[in-house]
């Protein structure tokens, strides 16, 4: 499909399908919201006259920065410089702030499947002429995020778990809230009656599913990285690759 304005993407890799995608316009209405392989993502976004790309997956595996830092700090504690080492600096200041992430490992074999998919989906778009954001005027840039410290965050880290409706809910408020032309959630509420609830009928189907709303958030990201830029901030180093977010600061404990 292609759009002849810059489009802002986001791609979650944790559902069954490879890849979920979304794309908002700049006004912040919803283009797409679909699943496939990555030859369907890439023919998706190769249609775009411009494009800016949140993906929830790193570029590549940690280049050891946390393994240096820990080392140097043993040298005067009794701390194993060992323990926690292998994972990125980014994830490193989430885990900080009491966010829990999974590492990613410094051998691209060691990565579980989702991200060794998402090592070749940064190659892809790199070989499509993406650059990494910040990318001064390019039409292609791409980046990272990661949609469930995010939430965290905007939810001020009071979120529900995305497994259950509530939590569902929870972040699809949180988008709406932003502005994102989404079905709204109160309107899940408005056909609940007493005889749909007892015969357990409900209108699940306005309610997105998880690697939807990861989806959204990294698309969302991706929209205020390029318009509003001072209402994002990111952690990580950059060797190994930044984590941008959809907030202006991250509490220093969550």
């Amino acid at each position: 499909m292609f759009f002849n304005q810059t489009s802002y993407i986001g791609i979650d890799l944790t559902g069954r399908k490879a890849f979920t995608y979304a794309a908002l316009n700049a006004d912040l209405k919803l283009l797409a919201l679909a699943a496939g392989e990555l030859e369907d993502i890439l023919s998706f976004v190769g249609g775009q006259a411009g494009a800016y790309v949140a993906i929830n997956a790193p570029a590549r595996p940690n280049q050891g920065r946390v393994r240096a830092l820990l080392e140097s700090e043993s040298l005067t504690s009794e701390k194993s410089p060992l323990r926690g080492a292998d994972i990125r600096m980014a994830e490193y200041e989430l885990h900080q702030r009491g966010i829990k992430v999974a590492g990613t490992p410094s051998r691209a074999e060691l990565c579980p499947s989702w991200m060794r998919s998402g090592f070749a989906l940064y190659e892809k778009l790199t070989g499509l002429g993406f650059l990494s954001f910040p990318g001064e005027d390019a039409k292609y840039q791409v980046l990272e995020t990661h949609p469930q410290a995010a939430f965290i965050a905007m939810a001020d880290g009071n979120l529900l778990p995305i497994s259950a409706l509530e939590g569902r809910l929870q972040r699809q408020t949180i988008l709406y809230g932003e502005g994102l032309q989404i079905h709204d959630p109160m309107e899940f509420f408005e056909e609940i009656t007493r005889h749909r609830l007892r015969q357990g009928v409900l209108p699940v189907e306005q309610i997105y599913i998880s690697t939807q709303l990861n989806a959204l958030l990294a698309a969302y990201t991706a929209w205020l990285v390029s318009e509003n830029p001072e209402d994002t901030t990111s952690l990580g180093d950059e060797a190994e690759g930044k984590i941008y977010f959809p907030v202006t600061e991250l509490k220093s404990r969550y």
